[in-house]
Order: structure tokens, then C-alpha cells, then sequence
């Protein structure tokens, strides 16, 4: 579904990526996972054309998408669900939904919003609630729902776990597993809480310091004896 070829990216003059080649395959939940800092944020921002892309290519089946500004990208099928300010607090539930599926018709907004409702049901019964009350669970499942209204085909998580206690974590996560399983979308899941990832992935990828440090299933980087050390980047 996405590929990354070769790629060198950053911010400016900045590099963070290296060499990254990565595979995103379609109906199949990939996760990106290492330390904080590794650069795994940077690429779904290379992707999404928020990055500085020196050199190497990203394809979208067989488009090259390298440098696309992130409104087309968003135009292909690409939901990004970013860590940081993914939902309006001052806006209440209904009304985030409604935003962030601007570009869709009203008889088709309809449909869209009886789907995230039947995904999340708490979004249902807070939707006139305003965004900002909601807990952190919650508002995770809000900055899920705004990306799957906009009918992608891929969706791109960037640590939608960070700061929940266990049991909302695994909630979140539990959604997102029905997101490939129920809806047959693809994920790419990036998390720096990597057990959490790896337990719900088809497909794995290690990012330490901006380079790919292990590519294959993620049940074996899971039982990896040398997981710790190639986590920590330790040679």
C-alpha cells in the first residue's frame, strides 16, 4: 500500500531519517516502534508531506507521492492521526466529526458518522459533549474517529497510547485491531511503548536513531533475545 525507498528525510537542513526503507501492506496492521526520538514521527510526517525529503522515494501503490502537499495526500486515502493537537477542545464531539470530514457531501457525512458511532459508541452518547471534557481514552477514540470519517484506506497512528493508564491503552488498541479486522483498513501504528504494539501487529519495524535496525514479524522481535539491546541501540 505505502512504500518508502532510500529515504533520507528531516526538517530543513536537518536529517532524522536515514536509508528507511519500509513496507506498509495492505489490510495488515504495521507497527513502527522505538525510542523516543528514534525519528518514527518524522516519517509518518515525510509521508503526510510535513518533512523535508532529501532524497529517496514514497509510493502509494504504484504513485509516487514523494513531496505531495498533505491536503492531496489526505485526498488519496491517507488518515493521519497525530499525537499532539488531533481534536478541537473548544468544539464539541459531533461538531470535530463534522470538521474534519469538510470535503464529503452531506448524504455521505450521514453514513460516515453511523460508522464511527458504531465504532465508538462513547462518542455517541458525548457527542454534543465539548471535546475538551473528554478523558484521555476518549479523546484518542475522538482523533480516531476523525481520521476514519474521512473514508481513508490507510491510517497513520502516532502514539495514541501515550500518557493512558493500561486498561484505556488497551481499549485504544482494541480499536484499532477492529479497524483491520472489521473495517479491512491498513494501519501503520507507531508507538514508543513497543510491547503494546507488537502484541495487535502483523508486521514490525525497528527505528533506532533514525535507521532500521529490524524488519520482520512481530510476534519474533517480541521473543528477540537481543530485543532490549537492539531497542536502546546498544551494539
Amino acid at each position: 500500500m505505502i512504500k518508502t525507498s532510500k529515504l533520507y528525510s528531516g526538517y530543513g537542513k536537518l536529517k532524522v531519517l536515514f536509508d528507511v526503507n519500509v513496507s506498509i501492506e495492505p489490510g495488515k496492521i504495521t507497527a513502527m516502534v522505538g525510542p523516543n526520538g528514534a525519528g518514527k514521527t518524522t516519517l509518518l510526517n515525510s509521508i503526510m508531506g510535513l518533512a523535508t525529503i532529501h532524497s529517496g522515494k514514497i509510493l502509494l501503490g504504484d504513485m509516487d507521492i514523494t513531496r505531495t502537499p498533505p491536503h492531496r495526500v489526505a485526498r488519496l486515502g491517507i488518515a493521519y492521526v497525530p499525537q499532539l493537537f488531533s481534536i478541537f477542545a473548544n468544539l464539541t464531539v459531533e461538531e470535530n466529526l463534522r470538521v474534519a470530514a469538510y470535503t464529503l457531501p452531506e448524504e455521505k457525512l450521514k453514513d460516515r458518522l453511523e460508522l464511527v458511532y458504531s465504532m465508538f459508541p462513547v462518542l455517541k452518547e458525548f457527542s454534543k459533549r465539548k471535546a475538551g471534557t473528554l478523558s484521555g481514552g476518549e479523546r484518542r477514540m475522538l482523533a480516531i474517529g476523525m481520521g476514519l470519517i474521512k473514508e481513508p484506506k490507510v491510517m497513520l497512528l502516532d502514539e495514541i497510547t501515550t500518557d493512558l493508564a493500561p486498561i484505556m491503552a488497551k481499549k485504544v488498541l482494541e480499536k484499532v485491531v477492529e479497524l483491520r479486522d472489521v473495517l479491512k483498513l491498513t494501519v501503520f501504528l507507531v508507538e514508543q511503548y513497543a510491547i503494546r504494539a507488537l502484541q495487535i501487529a502483523d508486521k514490525a519495524y525497528l527505528l533506532v536513531s533514525g535507521t532500521i535496525r529490524y524488519e520482520g514479524k512481530s510476534q519474533e522481535l517480541l521473543k528477540h533475545p537481543e530485543f532490549s539491546k537492539l531497542y536502546l541501540g546498544v551494539t
